[in-house]
């Protein structure tokens, strides 16, 4: 699944090749990537048509392109393995394309979304008064944001009664962060996943930030993570994190900081990737 730096990939890529421009016509070429516009594919293409994308914006993992002069945004879900491709008019379909969207002006390319799985897909929505699509309403703020408040999520994470990992992958607490970023950042300030966040004091809650922060801006200056062909940019390119991955999926390779064998365990339908010895398992809370 995407998570923030692959997403912010995406939406720099669309500021760059279709924020401004206007869309000539629309083609939904399968109904479930537009199964979360309800009132269907006929009338996604006639809303869109003649309007004119604004700037691409993100918040998390979440993505979507204004429409000028409107109160009205394209909502973006990339599940697990959609794309928004940016391709020459006359470049072939791609096997999985189930939306089409083209422009007015000369530039000849197009606007794809493919997906494979048909998790993902595209919507219309209304925008709050902040800009933001009202389904987004209760989505924080993410880590990168420069209004992210650090203060009130240290005091947040000591109200709740839960653990460190189930918190970072929160999206109502703190957006953005995955399964792979939270292993990674873990890893980092040397926290195991299971440690309660009411044991956190605000000095480990600024270290943990700073850690999220790093391992994204890292992240990002790579094009994000890829494990297959299944998430690339908008023209096509994967990006190469995976790489630098200290944690996640170094299951029985040697800990990069203390040469220990990494553990994998099962969590929540996923995997966490820890060292046992630096990332001890916490005790019990009396």
């Amino acid at each position: 699944m995407p998570e923030l730096p692959e997403v912010e990939v995406v939406r720099r890529g669309l500021q760059s090749w279709v924020s401004g421009r206007t869309i000539a016509d629309v083609q939904v070429l399968h109904p479930r990537a537009i199964r979360r516009h309800l009132p269907g594919a006929q009338d996604f293409a006639a809303r869109l048509t003649g309007r004119t994308v604004g700037d691409a914006c993100r918040r998390g993992k979440y993505l979507w392109l204004p429409l000028a002069d409107t109160d009205t945004s394209i909502l973006g879900h990339l599940g697990m393995s959609g794309q928004l491709l940016v391709q020459p008019e006359h470049t072939d379909d791609e096997k999985h394309l189930r939306i089409r969207i083209r422009f007015t002006d000369p530039l000849a390319t197009e606007l794809r979304f493919v997906d494979q799985r048909t998790f993902g897909g595209l919507s219309l929505h209304e925008n709050a008064p902040d800009g933001l699509p009202d389904v987004l309403a209760h989505i924080a703020r993410d880590p990168l944001d420069p209004l992210f408040d650090d203060a009130a999520f240290h005091t947040a994470l000591r109200a709740r009664r839960t653990t460190v990992k189930r918190a970072l992958l929160d999206q109502s607490l703190i957006s953005g962060v995955g399964n792979i970023y939270a292993d990674e950042a873990l890893w980092r300030a040397k926290l195991h996943y299971e440690r309660p966040t009411a044991t956190l004091t605000r000095p480990r809650s600024v270290e943990l930030l700073r850690h999220v922060r790093e391992v994204m801006t890292a992240a990002l200056a790579v094009g994000g993570t890829t494990f297959d062909s299944l998430y690339v940019n908008v023209n096509g390119e994967s990006g190469y994190f995976d790489r630098s991955l200290d944690a996640y999926g170094r299951e029985d390779e040697p800990c990069r900081r203390c040469g220990t064998a990494m553990r994998r365990r099962p969590w929540m339908n996923r995997s966490s990737y820890f060292c046992p010895r630096c990332q001890r398992v916490p005790r019990p809370v009396a």
